[in-house]
């Protein structure tokens, strides 16, 4: 369940990070569930254990997960709320990027469309991991 991409250029702590913190979001690893031990996924995924940790120790400051010591890392929070804080970092990063566009001269408008483009394309291949609302009608967000 938990796995990594030893060909992309993203580090493989983050992609931990990231797939750990998707997995609970989604509900796929309950809360107060047990991680596999560091050294554990370290040999399940062939990676260094000290990677492991340092992708737990950023899932524990995020409080997607805590540890009890001696008996390992659990799964922290509701599901709700790992997606909440997740979507509020990623509105804070989408801001950022915003204002970083402006900076340097592009207009309002040109973020804007690259949003809708960019969202009518993941709906289409549907990659949004939303369900489908389809029965709801076609509704116009421009």
């Amino acid at each position: 369940m938990i796995s990594v991409d030893y060909r992309s250029r993203t580090p493989l702590y983050q992609q931990l990070v990231d797939n750990i913190e998707d997995l609970a979001a989604r509900g796929f690893l309950p809360p107060d569930s047990q991680l596999p031990s560091v050294r554990a996924l370290a040999m399940e995924l062939s990676i260094n254990p000290n990677t492991i940790q340092r992708a737990y120790t950023e899932l524990e400051r995020r409080g997607v997960i805590y540890s009890l010591a001696g008996r390992g890392s659990f799964v922290g929070g509701s599901p709700e709320g790992l997606l909440q804080a997740k979507r509020e970092r990623l509105l804070t990063q989408m801001a950022a990027l915003a204002r970083a566009g402006l900076e340097l001269g592009l207009t309002p408008e040109e973020l804007l469309q690259t949003c809708r483009t960019t969202v009518r394309a993941a709906e289409e291949k549907d990659q949004c991991g939303r369900p489908d609302n389809s029965e709801k009608g076609s509704e116009n967000h421009d």
